[in-house]
């Protein structure tokens, strides 16, 4: 049980990181912040708006 714990927070880190790519965020940054926060991250990505180039 534990395993799958840790297998799905990981993986909504990395859906996080891809969120985050997609509106031209720091990858990095938001993958590591979603390890810490996990689906508040989430909907915090959600809500900000795309970044210009």
């Amino acid at each position: 049980m534990d395993n799958q714990y840790f297998v799905g927070w990981g993986t909504l880190a990395l859906i996080n990181a891809a969120l985050a790519q997609g509106k031209n965020r720091t990858v990095l940054n938001w993958f590591f912040l979603s390890l810490v926060l996990g689906p508040l991250a989430t909907l915090i990505l959600l809500f900000v708006g795309k970044r210009e180039q």
